[in-house]
């Protein structure tokens, strides 16, 4: 699927998809700035993903996994700096909600710091557990 919003395209073809440049905008985050190249090919070929593209260069990148029935986890959410405050990243996360291969019962997500872009779409915050060879 292909959504467009001004010059930016935004697609689930993820043989469009630019590993290296999803790699080097997970490195400058919080949550997966020690992802290797290798872990995000094989996150991704176990994911549906969304890669933002302005003119042919990608500057976004969303994932979700899934069970296609009783939940979506919501990953990797993130917008080139220089592409940032222009409702970039809440037109990503509706794109994502409403594709029609995540339907699911259940959406849950984890972050930090962006509870307000969540919230308008309905998340609320919960308790978890968490059981991982990576500190956060």
């Amino acid at each position: 699927m292909y959504w467009t919003q001004g010059d930016y395209i935004l697609t689930d073809d993820t043989s469009r998809l630019d590993i290296d440049a999803i790699t080097q905008l997970l490195a400058g985050s919080y949550w997966a700035a020690n992802r290797s190249r290798r872990t995000m090919q094989k996150a991704i070929e176990h994911s549906i993903c969304f890669g933002l593209f302005r003119e042919d260069r990608q500057v976004g990148f969303a994932r979700a996994v899934t069970d296609h029935a009783t939940f979506t986890w919501v990953c990797d959410v993130i917008i080139h700096p220089e592409h940032q405050r222009k409702g970039l990243g809440t037109w990503m996360v509706k794109c994502l909600l409403e594709h029609p291969d995540l339907q699911t019962t259940t959406q849950v997500l984890r972050t930090k710091d962006a509870h307000g872009l969540y919230e308008k779409f309905g998340f609320q915050g919960t308790e978890y557990m968490r059981r991982s060879s990576n500190p956060l």
